[in-house]
């Protein structure tokens, strides 16, 4: 009370009962685990009157699967059970035996059914043996019962008696590993669910921690954290035939590069929003897989591209010996493009018609960016605008933030220092 006092002043005894947010929570919580600032000092920086108050949140927060849970107003829980029992036990009086055991088979069928995971993976021994204690007690059937009903049924996951009571009395393994997990919440919140274990992992190295990428594996599973999953995406095609010379293609799907400047790429894709287009036309490096420059226009026209070639070469004006890639678009075959890549003492290669992995490069790069910033997210945009600025945001995000496990868990610029030192 003491340190509250030379703190926050004598103002702080008249404080009033305060209801503290789950972002507050969240804070206090952090500070703790991910910062590993000493309990008591946050407690006495925040304000809380009772040391006690941080703790009770740390140990909801684990209880609840590392979830900072806000306690509902309304009728206590007590009263609510009492009222939901009271409501079963009625129902139950009402229904014959045959009956009665019908409706346990169902809801056991709901209880196993919904028990979360990816739709290609079955849930752990360990998840369906907590369920099937809850289902013990709720229904106030044996065992024996419940596991005979969830093995008669194929389409639910099975489960042995011996396995059962073996899930039942093993130890919690992770309980040493609360720090890792919540470093690992915090990145996957940090980069909006964007990370699987592999990146997540390069990124706890980043951060000091030395774990295997199995056990970040593992604890992903635990804590129900999964990656964005790849989702097909549809392709601008700016082929027109054959409306200027083609070049040969120099690249011949050997996309990376051991120094930068030495091979780009590029290419246009579509964003389609209610109704309204927008393309996004950017060059991309083989060695540091940085985008370079891009444009975004209503149209796809030739002034993008130039517009792109322009801010390119203001950023690295030595382009002599470059290799410049892209397929057989209109806009690569127009004599302005083609006579600015001369001038300019580059190189230009071209995919072979209908062979969209000679372009691969390309492909693969939109897919990144249209699976994590754009679909499944089309809703976050109200406007063509708000989503081409959706898209300059994630390519700041792409070149600087995002790690790559091929450039040795480094960011693009990151690697160009590194190359470049």
């Amino acid at each position: 009370m003491l340190a509250l006092i030379q703190r926050h002043g004598l103002a702080i005894l008249d404080q009033p009962y305060t209801e503290y947010s789950l972002e507050f929570k969240q804070q206090a919580i952090i500070r703790v685990l991910v910062k590993h600032e000493p309990a008591y000092q946050v407690a006495i920086d925040l304000g809380l009157k009772s040391n006690g108050m941080l703790a009770n949140w740390l140990r909801s927060y684990r209880e609840n699967g590392y979830n900072v849970v806000i306690k509902q107003k309304g009728r206590s829980p007590h009263a609510q059970t009492r009222s939901r029992n009271q409501t079963s036990e009625a129902r139950k009086r009402a229904l014959t035996p045959a009956e009665l055991e019908a409706d346990r088979r169902e809801r056991i069928y709901k209880k196993i059914d919904r028990l979360s995971r990816p739709a290609d993976q079955e849930p752990q021994a360990a998840e369906i043996a907590r369920a099937v204690t809850q289902l013990r007690h709720e229904l106030k059937v044996s065992v024996t019962f419940i596991l005979a009903v969830i093995n008669a049924n194929p389409n639910l996951p099975h489960l042995s008696r011996s396995n059962y009571y073996y899930n039942l009395q093993k130890k919690d393994k992770d309980r040493g590993n609360q720090q890792v997990m919540a470093e690992i919440k915090a990145i996957y919140e940090e980069h909006r669910h964007r990370y699987g274990y592999r990146r997540i992992t390069l990124e706890l190295r980043r951060r000091g921690l030395l774990v295997n990428h199995k056990k970040v594996q593992r604890l992903m599973n635990k804590l129900k954290l999964f990656g964005i999953v790849s989702k097909r995406w549809h392709k601008y095609n700016s082929y027109r035939g054959t409306q200027g010379p083609i070049k040969t293609d120099l690249i011949k799907r050997n996309f990376s590069a051991v120094y930068p400047e030495h091979k780009w790429y590029s290419d246009v894709t579509e964003f389609k929003l209610n109704g309204q287009k927008t393309y996004l036309s950017p060059i991309v490096d083989g060695c540091t897989q940085e985008v370079i420059a891009y444009s975004i226009s209503r149209s796809p026209n030739l002034k993008q591209i130039m517009d792109m070639l322009k801010q390119a070469w203001r950023k690295h004006p030595a382009l002599n010996g470059l290799i410049f890639h892209t397929d057989q678009g209109w806009q690569y075959q127009h004599p302005k493009f083609q006579a600015w890549l001369k001038d300019h003492g580059i190189e230009q290669s071209m995919s072979r018609k209908g062979n969209s992995l000679d372009d691969g490069l390309m492909e693969g790069f939109f897919g990144i960016l249209k699976r994590e910033m754009f679909y499944g997210f089309e809703a976050q945009f109200k406007s063509l605008k708000e989503l081409e600025e959706g898209i300059q945001k994630y390519i700041s995000y792409y070149n600087q933030q995002r790690i790559k496990v091929k450039l040795k868990g480094l960011s693009p610029l990151e690697y160009r220092a590194l190359v470049l030192s």
